[in-house]
């Protein structure tokens, strides 16, 4: 019979004790010492993600003690020129949906770790490195450097107990992300090309089902039409108006055409396109057009089709304040009156009052277009 091994068992035991108390603290879910957080801004169509954890200054002295100067060695890890990474915990990372610029220095779509080096006299050495799933910059490369470029560590006025990213300002084709801790802070400004953006997003979508759908390729080309980009947008608004299974002549893409024409200096075919689109267009459409050529500076052309437009619609609301309009904008105010005073039998009520303002412009011989 074999003997019990006391002293193997008890080992046993405790090993398996240890193993077990290890594998269930692992899967204990505790609050963190240095909170996750993430921050968005969307510029154009281009998403910006900051994610980072946020330690707290717990009375700690920050720039220069906590936050080295300058590229360290950690005593840690394989990085013997390590920049502060910009954060607790994991790495700190920044994903840009599309190609950007980070103060003038093209970056590639895509997510970078985000590190920082500050110097004593303010000047800030930023890292964007490939490696975005390291602990800290311990293990940090400067061969997976994607990009690197200077900006200020500047003084700000208010404490901040907890880093924090924000983006304090945003237009139509930048945004400035901001690292604030303690009393300083790290801007560095971000620049989308918008335009560039959105029409290689247009000619990928025409190739995708949504381009299997007249009123896409409308949009496709109205987009381009106000980017400036004529040429793409008169390929596109001929896609819609033939040659594809969905293609047909709408009011829509008539007048856009018979649009960019005319910035194209075609003022011919663009007059006759015009006059396709309003043989098509409702009472509101024709209304529109006519309006824009009053905006364009054509108002004649624009007396004739709003003319046109009261004519075939009987009075119906808008057609009769268009013709006012346009009257108004030849200086005729006498039949500018007229006209507004059609227009209030048919208008909605809650219009009646811009139509009562219009009116007595009118009388004091003043453009209701202005």
């Amino acid at each position: 019979m074999k003997q019990f091994n006391f002293k193997a068992s008890l080992g046993s035991a405790l090993l398996f004790f240890l193993v077990f108390t290890i594998s269930l603290s692992a899967q204990l879910t505790t609050p963190a010492s240095s909170p996750e957080a993430e921050v968005m801004q969307r510029v154009g169509i281009t998403d910006i993600t900051i994610h980072y954890n946020r330690p707290y200054t717990k009375g700690r002295e920050i720039w220069g003690k906590l936050v080295p100067y300058g590229f360290n060695n950690l005593g840690f890890g394989t990085a013997t020129a390590a920049p502060w990474r910009s954060g607790a915990d994991y790495n700190t990372t920044i994903a840009f949906t599309h190609d950007v610029k980070l103060e003038g220095n093209d970056i590639k779509a895509g997510k970078y770790a985000l590190f920082f080096a500050p110097e004593e006299n303010g000047d800030v050495t930023v890292v964007l490195s490939t490696n975005t799933t390291s602990w800290g910059s311990y293990f940090y490369d400067e061969k997976e450097d994607a990009l690197r470029f200077k900006v200020k560590l500047k003084d700000i006025e208010n404490h901040y107990e907890m880093l924090t990213y924000s983006f304090d300002t945003a237009d139509a084709t930048s945004t400035v992300a901001t690292l604030k801790w303690a009393k300083k802070e790290i801007p560095f400004k971000i620049e989308v090309d918008v335009k560039k953006t959105v029409m290689e997003g247009i000619a990928n979508d025409l190739r995708n089902p949504t381009g299997f759908q007249q009123s896409t390729w409308d949009q496709a080309a109205n987009y381009a039409y106000n980017a400036g980009e004529l040429d793409k947008a008169l390929e596109w608004v001929n896609s819609s108006i033939s040659g594809w299974f969905f293609s047909k002549e709408t009011f829509t893409n008539l007048s856009l055409k018979s649009r960019i024409l005319q910035k194209q200096g075609n003022a011919t075919e663009a007059s006759a396109l015009l006059d396709k689109a309003i043989a098509l267009g409702s009472n509101r459409e024709v209304y529109n057009a006519g309006t824009q050529l009053i905006a364009a500076g054509n108002k004649d052309k624009a007396l004739s089709v709003l003319k046109a437009n009261a004519k075939k619609n009987k009075g119906e609301f808008p057609s009769n304040y268009g013709l006012a309009r346009a009257y108004s904008a030849k200086g005729d105010f006498k039949n500018a009156i007229r006209s507004i005073n059609k227009s209030m039998q048919a208008a909605p009520a809650n219009f009646k009052p811009r139509l009562e303002a219009s009116l007595e412009r009118l009388k004091k011989g003043e453009d209701i277009n202005q």
